[in-house]
């Protein structure tokens, strides 16, 4: 069975500036009126973080805008939001991002069934050499995607 999946998100600065090893899926403690501005498509990535602290994996610096029809009493657009995960994989992201040079990064959040999931992945630092071999591929590709086209 497939469930609908609305993204919500993406972060494509972590494709561009980190080699992806391994991803995962977890759920987000979230506030009523995070989820309505979820709806709305109001989530910023670009400079979040994954975390483990107290045995918690924690979601760092993702940008919830306020909810439009919001009173008085919203939530932190910047607060740190609790990830839901199985203690197996918690162990398993844990011993992995111990590893010197690896770090998490959130790659996209979604709706999956009414629920609002968060993709992360261990990745590796890409090298400032590495980046710009990986958009000169990318043109590369292109141009022959184009030139395969015209005929």
């Amino acid at each position: 069975m497939s469930e609908n999946i609305e993204i919500i998100s993406k972060n494509r600065k972590a494709f561009y500036s980190y080699t992806i090893i391994d991803t995962y899926e977890a759920g987000m403690i979230l506030l009523g009126s995070e989820v309505k501005s979820l709806r709305e498509k109001k989530l910023n990535l670009k400079d979040s973080f994954v975390s483990i602290k107290d045995g918690k994996v924690w979601l760092i610096g993702a940008h919830i805008s306020s909810y439009s029809h919001t009173g008085f009493s919203g939530h932190s657009p910047t607060r740190n939001r609790e990830l839901l995960l199985h203690k197996k994989e918690m162990i398993r992201i844990k011993n992995v991002a111990a590893q010197k040079g690896l770090t998490i990064v959130p790659l996209k959040a979604y709706f999956k069934g009414g629920i609002a999931k968060i993709e992360f992945a261990t990745a590796k630092g890409k090298k400032t050499y590495q980046k710009k071999d990986a958009l000169k591929m990318k043109d590369l590709d292109r141009e022959a995607r184009r030139e395969m086209s015209k005929k």
